[in-house]
């Protein structure tokens, strides 16, 4: 088990003395290290991001416990593992990553992250260049991060976590502010190195045309509980995305659209527009 929730909750401090806000609620949660791509859905204010800073030990429950690989994690801080291996097994891509961008080269900047957590330095620079190839970024190496394109700068960062090479991946929002190709472009980068890797990746995403096309596996939040844990296809096959107030992906609803007004027998299995214009073709 990569990533285990136990009875996990979670209270933020008010303003006043023995005021608190409810962030999560008794949550239960097993994450496989392998294989695994969930998205967590829910409305603002749900809990998704709270539930995800602690799968690397950003937060620490109010009760319970996270296992995190071989370290518990509990309310205690005194009683908590050395966190720096936890942070290296699981790797946080934040909102905006690009943010943290400092350095005065790109190479520098992914190099750092490898080095912080104790690889070598000619290590760390065989991995940079790799993972400069991978990404199709290595033409940006010598260049300050902050002279480059938004798409440039959001790959840069990434290639800042993938560089020391978590075992899992959390994704907050990552395709927030890109245009659509650049959308497709980071989705499609996470999608072949879930692929080639079998690296489990925990996505944070309001989209569910993303949710549909890329997650194996769906967890709805709602009101700091998990209300849905499972597939996607029942999910939305079931009237339990409309309580959640989830949107239905694009291509389920002409789905419903053709199989009411054109009398088709199409099913939801379908996980993109181009599969559906694939499955048209076949029927027409």
């Amino acid at each position: 088990m990569g990533i285990s929730f136990k009875d996990v909750t979670h209270l933020y401090p008010g303003v006043k003395r023995k005021e608190f806000t409810l962030a999560l609620e008794d949550i239960n949660l097993d994450i496989n290290e392998k294989d695994e791509f969930i998205a967590i859905v829910g409305k603002t204010g749900s809990g998704k991001s709270t539930l995800i800073q602690h799968m690397n030990a950003l937060m620490l429950p109010t009760k319970g416990t996270v296992q995190i690989f071989d370290n518990l994690i509990t309310p205690k801080k005194r009683k908590n593992p050395k966190l720096k291996n936890v942070r290296k097994r699981v790797g946080f891509v934040f909102q905006f990553p690009e943010y943290q961008l400092f350095e005065e080269t790109v190479f520098k900047d992914i190099m750092f992250a490898p080095l912080n957590f104790g690889m070598k330095k000619d290590e760390a620079e065989r991995r940079t260049k790799e993972i400069a190839k991978e990404l199709k970024i290595e033409n940006l190496l010598k260049k300050s991060p902050f002279n480059l394109s938004g798409g440039q700068m959001r790959k840069v960062a990434i290639a800042g976590i993938l560089s020391y090479d978590p075992d899992i991946l959390l994704l907050d929002e990552p395709t927030r502010g890109l245009d659509p190709k650049g959308q497709v472009e980071i989705m499609e980068l996470f999608h072949q190195i879930h692929k080639e890797t079998r690296k489990t990746i925990v996505l944070i995403t309001h989209d569910m045309d993303l949710v549909y096309q890329y997650a194996t596996r769906v967890v709805v939040l709602n009101d700091t509980k998990i209300t849905y844990d499972g597939d996607k296809v029942e999910l939305f096959k079931s009237g339990l995305y409309k309580d959640n107030n989830l949107v239905k992906p694009e291509v389920l609803k002409l789905i419903d659209y053709l199989n009411e007004k054109m009398h088709y027998n199409l099913d939801y299995n379908t996980f993109t527009l181009e599969d559906l214009i694939s499955k048209l073709k076949e029927v027409a």
